[in-house]
């Protein structure tokens, strides 16, 4: 309603009240009159017609005083801010809960699964049982099973609240074999869409398979055996085609061959996990071989322009004449072997389904350094190798450099080389990192091993806890 019909409609309702009261007066007076007439004739006339005319003035203050005050009450209902608009549930909305205190507003986020009974109102215990406890349901996934269900949790709960606390209540709801582990703020993305995420990861770049099945699957350790040895002979066992699930492993034909085993000691891989990781694999399979065409050109300190970008299967020949110049102790300090066996290793080096290779080149296109990232179980190999007439120029060093960077970006919690002490280059490229190193002597190797996150050997970032059930 506009302004204007506001006023149209008050000034019709002013006209209406004047015409009401008017008539009430004649009629008021009439009434008098004849009431008057009436008294007048008997003898108590006089002192009726004084009562009356009181209780009418006290009848007209006591309308007033209502007037006024009804009037005020409506203008301030007017000036009251509106109420907070609530969607209509038809449910009568709880009472305000009252604030937290200042140390109760400290909370952290957990990781749990449990198994309960496949039965009306298990669920229901136990959401129940952590509502007591103030803890926060953020996420829930369940996996199925032939005799009751994996419930997967993503919890946020107060900082004071101990996990034994935690599990015990959990326990008493009925949840059995429960799980527990610290999660952190990449755990909030929701489960269709961190497997789209991996999903596109796989789809752009072969390496990202094994990086993609740990963040699927949490921590847990890959063992990809090649179908034949170097020599000819086969290594791995045949694997159905649809996959193989245990309890703790899960095994798959690996896209390159041979086979793709899945290990997690800590918790049993459910029906539900097994097929995630199977549309991963054969994700990868079907698109084949494929690396990310990044180029980067660098500028070393003596001025020269040298291109770094990702290497795959495409560069073996070029590779192989690489080694050509290579001199013999220069193989001899990358591969630890016979200088003859080197060429063999390339194929599996190049491939991306077992890590990251970067390749320096010159602006002619000639190759005169390789550095790879190799995915070994829990950890991760760097190795380098950089042609003899491009050592001591700041090559290797940058290669070095942008492969812990990519083992970082990956969450790897340690970097090892493999080298001999002899080999001042690789020693030195190790200790420009400017991160925690360790040295160790292995059957006459020396392995040193980097830290990209900075943290202790003996510290881990998150800590998981398996307990007793109550």
């Amino acid at each position: 309603m506009t302004d204007a019909t506001s006023a149209r409609s008050a000034r019709r309702h002013h006209w209406r009240r004047d015409v009401v009261e008017l008539a009430a007066l004649f009629t008021a007076v009439a009434v008098a009159d004849a009431v008057a007439n009436t008294l007048v004739r008997g003898p108590s006339g006089p002192v009726l017609l004084c009562a009356g005319a009181v209780a009418l003035l006290a009848t007209a203050g006591f309308h007033v005083w209502w007037a006024r005050r009804r009037d005020h009450a409506v203008r301030r209902h007017e000036h009251a801010p509106p109420p907070p608009i609530t969607a209509d549930t038809g449910a009568t909305a709880p009472p305000a809960a009252p604030a937290p205190e200042a140390g109760a507003r400290e909370t952290v986020l957990w990781r749990m699964r449990t198994t309960v009974r496949d039965e009306p109102g298990s669920l229901a215990a136990l959401c129940t049982a952590l509502a007591a406890r103030h803890i926060d349901i953020l996420s829930l996934q369940t996996h199925p099973l032939s005799t009751g269900t994996v419930d997967e949790f993503l919890l946020r709960a107060p900082a004071g609240l101990a996990p034994a606390q935690l599990t015990r209540a959990v326990a008493g709801a009925g949840g059995t074999h429960s799980w527990l582990e610290r999660a952190d703020a990449h755990d909030l993305v929701d489960g269709p869409t961190r497997m789209l995420a991996l999903a596109t990861r796989t789809a752009l770049d072969s390496a990202e398979l094994p990086l993609a099945l740990r963040q699927l699957l949490g921590r847990c350790t890959l063992h990809s055996v090649p179908a034949r040895s170097l020599a000819g002979r086969p290594l791995a066992e045949a694997v159905p085609a649809e996959g193989v699930l245990a309890d703790h492993t899960m095994t798959f034909r690996a896209p390159s061959g041979g086979s793709l085993t899945i290990e997690r000691p800590q918790l049993p891989f459910t029906p539900t996990e097994f097929a995630r990781a199977r549309a991963l694999v054969e994700l990868d399979t079907r698109l084949g071989p494929r690396v990310p065409p990044r180029r980067e050109v660098l500028t070393l300190p003596e001025g020269n322009d040298i291109t770094i970008r990702r290497a795959g299967p495409g560069d073996l020949a070029a590779a192989r004449t690489m080694h050509q110049r290579c001199s013999d102790r220069t193989l001899a300090q990358r591969y630890h072997g016979p200088v003859g066996d080197a060429d063999r290793y390339l194929g599996h080096l190049l491939s991306p389904r077992f890590g990251r290779t970067l390749a320096a080149e010159t602006a002619s296109g000639r190759l005169v350094a390789l550095g790879h990232l190799l995915w070994d179980g829990d950890e991760t190999e760097v190795a380098l190798l950089v042609e003899d007439a491009w050592q001591q120029r700041g090559v290797g060093a940058e290669l070095l450099r942008r492969l812990v960077a990519m083992a970082a970006e990956t969450g790897s919690e340690s970097v090892y080389a493999v080298t001999q002490a002899s080999n001042t280059g690789m020693v030195a490229a190790m200790r420009g990192l400017g991160l925690p190193l360790d040295y160790q002597i292995e059957e006459g190797t020396l392995v040193i091993t980097a830290r990209p996150t900075g943290v202790p050997a003996h510290r881990k970032p998150r800590e998981a806890l398996r307990v007793r059930d109550g």
